[in-house]
């Protein structure tokens, strides 16, 4: 289980640490420390769209609201989720509290108007797209991105797959253990071993892939995707790739 991003506020001793210390306290240390928005329960994500609702619900559409949005925009909500949630929120919080949240949404998320599909993506994930894969771009159909994450004991790298995309058939060979897991990270994608169904990749999904066996991997054709891709130890590691996943054998795939 990945951990959060912990959240250091300062606001409170900022703008009242003279005037009202105990309050600054409660608001950076307890408010935003570790009692409340740095509890693991809730991700930042969510912990965010259940206060964002709770405000407009309150109509407390202010400063307060706008800094909520912007916190909410960087822990990974789109564009589309806070659209979504404002407009189920003004069936319960009422019309004109939505119209108020929806002007300051549209000012906080204005520069994802024109943002590209692969920089909204990267807001969904806390690992990095990385750099086009070029080095093993000849083994796939589509384009793809890489970033190593960890070099160190398991050797493990983020992979990202537009639309689309997926590896060639291959082989991950080993004579002794060997091996690779995929871990889903965002998105929607696809993992096939030869002569079995496809399994659908989610965020959280795990893949244990063994040994010497067929398959490929990638996203689905309307999603992106990433998923986190382990290199298990053994003896005699090699990967084969062999023929690229046709149209036809990619667009069977449910």
């Amino acid at each position: 289980m990945t951990t959060q991003q912990k959240i250091k506020q300062t606001a409170g001793h900022s703008v009242l640490g003279e005037f009202a210390p105990k309050f600054a306290e409660l608001n950076d240390n307890v408010l935003f420390g570790e009692t409340v928005w740095n509890d693991s329960t809730l991700n930042l994500h969510d912990r965010s769209m259940v206060t964002i609702s709770i405000l407009l619900g309150k109509g407390l559409i202010d400063t307060s609201f706008k800094s909520h949005l912007e916190m909410g925009k960087k822990h990974g909500i789109t564009r589309q989720e806070i659209a979504a949630l404002l407009t189920q929120a003004a069936f319960y919080a009422g019309w004109p509290n939505a119209w108020a949240g929806f002007r300051m949404a549209k000012e906080v998320w204005a520069d994802n108007e024109t943002a590209t599909e692969k920089e909204r993506f990267q807001q969904e994930m806390i690992f990095p797209i990385g750099e086009p894969n070029t080095a093993y771009a000849k083994y796939f159909s589509g384009n793809s991105y890489l970033s190593r994450i960890s070099d160190s004991q398991i050797s493990f790298s983020n992979v990202t797959f537009e639309p689309g995309c997926r590896n060639n058939w291959h082989i991950h060979h080993a004579t002794k253990g060997g091996g690779q897991m995929l871990l889903g990270v965002a998105g929607r994608g696809w993992y096939k071993e030869e002569g079995k169904p496809a399994i659908e990749i989610l965020p959280g999904s795990v893949i244990h892939i063994p040994a010497n066996t067929k398959h490929w991997h990638g996203a689905a054709k309307d999603s992106w995707f990433a998923h986190l891709a382990f290199e298990i130890p053994g003896e005699n590691n090699n990967t084969e790739w062999l023929a690229p996943v046709t149209d036809e054998e990619y667009l069977n795939t449910k």
